[in-house]
């Protein structure tokens, strides 16, 4: 487990089932050491933890990640890309609450994310 959280949350709302948060990477996290030293990228499961984080923190609610319809990695994020930008329309459901979102900086477009968390 690592220490200190990869990313800083800069500002979030929520508002008509979306999600917007700008944030922030860590260029110095221990994560970095081994993935990898002399080429840091933000891991592909840290950018799902951080869907899963920004989405639990803007509903107040523990989640757990269930179904992953469809991931894209689409480029490498190296740690000085920021800001970044994370976008999630959600829908809840009965138990559930559907995901479509995205992890971008400026015109880089780095994950799409469809899928399914469910409340702890």
């Amino acid at each position: 487990m690592l220490k200190e959280p990869i990313f800083k949350v800069l500002s979030l709302s929520n508002e008509d089932n979306s999600v917007t948060a700008v944030l922030e990477i860590d260029q110095v996290n221990e994560i970095f050491n081994g993935h990898f030293p002399d080429q840091p990228v933000v891991p592909g499961a840290c950018m799902l933890q951080i869907v899963k984080e920004v989405l639990a923190d803007a509903l107040k609610v523990s989640l757990r990640l269930v179904k992953a319809d469809n991931i894209k990695f689409l480029s490498l994020i190296q740690p000085s890309a920021q800001p970044l930008q994370l976008n999630i329309a959600y829908q809840l459901t009965d138990s559930d609450i559907k995901v479509n979102s995205t992890l971008s900086s400026g015109e880089n477009t780095y994950m799409k994310l469809q899928g399914m968390f469910t409340v702890l």
